[in-house]
């Protein structure tokens, strides 16, 4: 999410506040937790009493339906906070954290944020904007589900995707450590297979490219144009 995260609008260090003492670049090993590669760093059903902050790697957030089907409900990235639920009365995690590549985490107890809340008084503003935000996009993605097709979903997804974590070079877009064809597919609601096809025929009308690593959109307001 880089500057666009909602702290940096608000002037809020919360970087600084999830790791407050450090030496060069050495933070204190009580703050800071490195989770390898497809490492869990939650289960459902596990306490709930902690929040954390990336400050590498990307996180993915699901969980399970009954049929044992995955839900993917959001990936995140550098700069974003997740287990803020924590705070507000939560005591057993309803979902899972999963590390998708080696990621650094900086990690705070609930008890000890409703402390740094009182102390800062920008914090209190700072998640009810965040909470807000998540619930907005919940909200989103459902009536994305119940009024758009399987094509306009993907598409809608992947314009979001640049709004939020793209980079403007020229003309074009780019979003680095683009995600895999099925996480696409998990967060809209499609299969693997319609989210191949449908990147495929984006590329072949040059409203984008792609590969393992990135994402260029060559022409965002054509890319929007999809959407029905």
């Amino acid at each position: 999410m880089s500057d666009k995260a909602i702290w940096y609008l608000e002037n809020i260090d919360v970087g600084g506040i999830f790791c407050p003492k450090k030496m060069g670049d050495h933070i204190e090993s009580d703050h800071l937790k490195k989770v390898p590669k497809n490492e869990y760093i939650y289960l459902p059903n596990q306490s709930s009493d902690k929040i954390f902050f990336i400050t590498e790697g990307r996180i993915k957030i699901g969980s399970y339906a009954d049929n044992g089907k995955e839900i993917t409900k959001t990936i995140l990235g550098k700069g974003e906070v997740f287990g803020e639920l924590a705070m507000i009365g939560e005591t057993e995690r309803r979902d899972y954290a999963l590390a998708l590549e080696d990621t650094t985490l900086c990690i705070i107890n609930s008890d000890e944020m409703k402390t740094l809340i009182k102390d800062h008084s920008s914090l209190s503003l700072f998640f009810m904007k965040m909470m807000g935000s998540k619930v907005i996009e919940m909200e989103n993605r459902l009536e994305s589900l119940v009024f758009k097709d399987s094509r306009s979903r993907i598409i809608e997804y992947l314009t979001e995707m640049v709004r939020k974590r793209g980079q403007r070079v020229g003309y074009e877009w780019v979003v680095r450590n683009f995600i895999t064809h099925q996480e696409i597919a998990n967060l809209t609601a499609t299969s693997r297979q319609t989210v191949t096809t449908v990147l495929n025929e984006l590329r072949n009308d040059e409203i984008l490219t792609f590969n393992r690593k990135r994402l260029l959109v060559r022409d965002l307001d054509k890319l929007k144009s999809e959407i029905k």
